[in-house]
């Protein structure tokens, strides 16, 4: 009894029993096309959902800058019309005969008439 003799089965051949195998077979086939399309469903979702995270994350740095570049832009505004502001104020003296002469006379040491101008220099001023 050390070795076993191969048995061999013999099917039977019976309508009931080819109609049962085929059914299995059908089972068996629908649950391999039913994985399938679960696999290709689920592949095509990550896909589709890498997609759409990459252009939000992307979209979301791009609204960053520009909110930075806004913000840049709109203290550069306020430093303008700061200036502008300033510079419609010298229009404004620049109109001014007097103003132009004080000017004139501080900067470019003209004088009127019977007036003397002394200048002196930081240093003798702290005496």
């Amino acid at each position: 009894m050390s070795a076993s003799p191969k048995q061999t089965l013999a099917q039977l051949q019976s309508q009931y029993i080819n109609a049962h195998q085929k059914q299995e077979e059908a089972i068996s086939r629908k649950r391999r096309g039913l994985f399938r399309r679960l696999i290709a469903f689920t592949v095509l979702g990550l896909c589709i959902s890498y997609i759409f995270i990459s252009t939000l994350v992307s979209q979301s740095a791009t609204i960053n800058e520009n909110v930075n570049t806004k913000a840049e832009l709109e203290q550069k505004i306020a430093n303008l019309q700061e200036e502008q502001v300033i510079l419609e104020e010298e229009i404004v003296k620049l109109n001014d005969n007097e103003y132009i002469a004080k000017i004139a006379r501080r900067d470019y040491f003209l004088s009127e008439e019977g007036e003397i101008i002394f200048k002196f220099t930081d240093e003798s001023s702290s005496y």
